[in-house]
């Protein structure tokens, strides 16, 4: 395959926000290239899908693949208390009707390979191995990229719109010194991989479950493929470091703390390393500006506790495609053509940031919330399950009155138009 010089969109990653936006920028009859500065398979963590996951990867033509893949079928969420007593579980097909109740478990490596290979069959140029080094510009506006090549060459490649899914490491994020952490969500995630642990039975086998430990620290349980769970531990930094560092010492620490966790792990054996990150909740301070948008974890990153993080680069790479081509066929690519885009997304984030908010407040529990308002029942999953485009005004009033429910952030809009960007 030949690197063109000019396409009607360049996009920085090929993960599951760049893939997305790519599948959905070629059907609409877009020129298409996607930058991957890694060779997949590559390793991610964030395995675990929600309901609503199913209809952009459905809208790609990508869900008859899942369908047909090797991945753990998910029908439900479940919670376990410190005292190791289980919720019974929450099975999405109870609420909703329809194929997408049916989620999955995933290999992000093996997955993430699946939807780039799907990429490239629908006519998008995609390019592994070669890094986007900088952004091309002119009067302020962004006109392409210039890559570092496999080969060792450097390439200019213009472009109408450059979309930046370039994941954690948000390429545009650091360029524009653009982050801004989330003022209370300063969490730290140990985790690793175990085979051989104990599943539950029949249809609860591939169950995602979050259970707690003390001061609303939490862990996820997520069955995978080739008889392994991932598992990691989530809490406030002060309690996970009280008296060691050590990733090892600390998560062999809290194990014991939930009789349920314990008991799982028991019959398995660690087979991985432990990996560690924090303060990982974060959003840019602008999603787009003349000629770039951001999607995906470039754009923003919320708190693993509801599995959102596919969801959301998903639903947020399909919007970014949509607002993209409509810009391009209006033929202004202006930050001002990205309001929507960015009402629609900042919105959905909030959604889930306020919930996320209200499960570490002290004296919170959604077993409460839905006894007192048991009317309210149908929002709150649907929030959780990923419906984010609904109004939950009634929900929040709600939780508002037992719990904290952060203001909306500011930030996150497009640059002002009148804003030279090199003024950031």
């Amino acid at each position: 395959m030949n690197l063109k010089t000019k396409y009607d969109v360049a996009i920085i990653g090929g993960g599951p926000a760049g893939a997305t936006a790519a599948c959905a920028l070629a059907q609409r009859g877009r020129s298409v290239v996607v930058f991957e500065k890694e060779k997949f398979p590559r390793y991610r963590v964030g395995e675990s899908m929600i309901p609503y996951c199913y209809y952009p990867l459905q809208r790609i033509g990508f869900i008859e693949k899942m369908k047909a893949s090797r991945f753990p079928k998910k029908y439900s969420v479940q919670f376990v208390s410190e005292t190791g007593r289980v919720s019974s579980p929450f099975y999405f097909f109870k609420h909703m009707q329809d194929e997408a109740s049916t989620t999955w478990q995933v290999v992000r490596s093996e997955f993430d390979q699946m939807l780039l290979d799907h990429t490239k069959e629908q006519g998008v140029d995609v390019f592994e191995g070669e890094r986007v080094r900088d952004l091309l510009m002119e009067d302020q506006k962004i006109v392409g990229v210039r890559v570092d090549r496999a080969d060792g060459s450097t390439a200019d490649v213009s472009s109408s719109v450059v979309i930046d899914a370039s994941g954690r490491n948000s390429f545009a994020i650091k360029k524009f010194a653009w982050s801004e952490r989330d003022p209370k969500l300063k969490k730290v995630v140990i985790w690793t991989y175990y085979e051989g642990a104990l599943r539950d039975k029949g249809i609860d086998e591939a169950a995602t479950t979050v259970a707690y430990i003390p001061e609303k620290g939490w862990f996820w349980y997520i069955p995978l493929p080739d008889n392994k769970v991932s598992v990691g531990v989530v809490a406030e930094k002060d309690y996970l470091y009280a008296d060691t560092r050590d990733p090892g010492e600390i998560f062999e620490r809290e194990i014991k703390k939930n009789p349920w966790i314990q008991k799982h792990l028991a019959c398995g054996t660690r087979c991985a390393p432990y990996s560690v990150t924090a303060d990982f909740s974060y959003r840019a301070k602008h999603c787009a500006t003349d000629g770039l948008v951001l999607t995906g974890d470039a754009f923003s990153f919320l708190d693993p506790v509801f599995s959102s993080g596919l969801f959301l680069a998903f639903w947020g790479g399909e919007k970014a495609a949509i607002a993209v081509d409509e810009a391009i066929a209006s033929g202004n690519v202006g930050s001002q053509q990205f309001e929507n885009y960015s009402r629609q997304v900042r919105s959905g984030l909030e959604a889930m940031r306020k919930l996320v908010y209200a499960f570490y407040d002290e004296g919170f529990s959604f077993r409460g919330l839905v006894k007192q308002n048991p009317e309210l029942e149908g929002d709150l999953t649907d929030c959780l399950i990923g419906h984010v485009e609904k109004d939950f005004s009634s929900l929040f009033a709600a939780v508002r009155r037992v719990a904290e429910v952060p203001d909306e952030l500011s930030h996150g809009k497009p640059t002002d138009p009148r804003t030279c960007l090199a003024a950031e």
